[in-house]
């Protein structure tokens, strides 16, 4: 087990994270930026505010989960192999599960429900990273539970686990540039910049966390030419945090409502988030 827990990281980490948020703001006001909006700043204070006592009820449950789960490991991963190599194996795994529910996130429209409010600002800052959907923290657990069963120890997968997600407050700025050779391994501001975007050629690009390399091996990359248009390709329209958690779930229900049948109704559910079915009634 490791010595480092997940409240250490996060008194290392929030201190840094506050200071990228001040220099942003001095910068954006200095060079007349306009990065920061009142309404969207406090619409996505809501949404974090949500976040958090999600985490906060399960995240105990999860970590007893995955302990529980890791009794049933198929490797003893901790036997074969060094603790520093365990540290570099977990990061990657948790990238590359992170890069398929990510993925999945944008092409299953229930997931996209979930996720959606993590794309609904029209705006690109750091606050943003904060802009987390309140039913994330349980929308993960049956990607990331593969790990303690696969021989990841659970303390581990925890630690870096937020670790990977402290990083990707890094990717959500506009004060930062292309980062030269950095471009072709990482998740760079650059990279998710066009992650955030609406433009045509941006839709569904670049899902890594951590790294690009996923996207790239998996036919999902796009690197950033054009300016990009930030938000939606329907924008919410609300800086409102519970219309924004709850709006894309009541238009789903919506639509498998007026399905034609049972069968129609999943393909609702399991389908993209543009899929189209005849409408009428089960």
């Amino acid at each position: 087990m490791t010595s480092l827990t997940v409240n250490e990281v996060y008194a290392i980490g929030a201190p840094i994270i506050l200071a990228l948020i001040l220099v942003e703001v001095v910068i954006s006001n200095v060079k007349n930026k306009a990065l920061y909006k009142q309404g969207d700043t406090l619409c996505t204070t809501g949404l974090l505010t949500g976040n958090i006592l999600m985490s906060f009820a399960v995240k105990g449950g999860v970590l007893a989960f995955h302990i529980f789960l890791y009794n049933f490991r198929i490797i003893d991963l901790a036997s074969l192999i060094p603790l520093w190599a365990m540290w570099i194996l977990s990061f990657i795994f948790i990238d590359l599960i992170f890069y398929i529910y990510h993925r999945l996130s944008h092409r299953v429209r229930f997931l996209w429900a979930v996720h959606m409010s993590h794309h609904s600002s029209e705006e690109m800052n750091f606050a943003v990273s904060f802009r987390q959907a309140w039913f994330g923290p349980i929308s993960k657990v049956p990607f990331f539970m593969i790990m303690p069963i696969l021989g990841f120890d659970p303390t581990i997968i925890a630690v870096a686990g937020v670790v990977s997600t402290l990083w990707g407050v890094v990717g959500h700025t506009q004060i930062i540039g292309k980062l030269g050779l950095l471009e072709y391994i990482f998740n760079t501001p650059s990279h998710h910049r066009v992650h955030h975007g609406s433009n045509p050629e941006y839709i569904d690009k670049n899902y890594g966390n951590l790294l690009i390399i996923w996207d790239k091996m998996f036919g999902t990359f796009e690197p950033e030419r054009k300016p990009v248009t930030f938000g939606l390709v329907n924008n919410v329209n609300t800086f409102n945090p519970f219309k924004i958690t709850f709006m894309g779930w009541i238009s789903m229900v919506k639509d498998m409502k007026n399905s034609r049948s049972y069968l129609d109704a999943l393909r609702i559910f399991f389908g993209p988030p543009n899929t189209k079915v005849r409408s009428g009634s089960f």
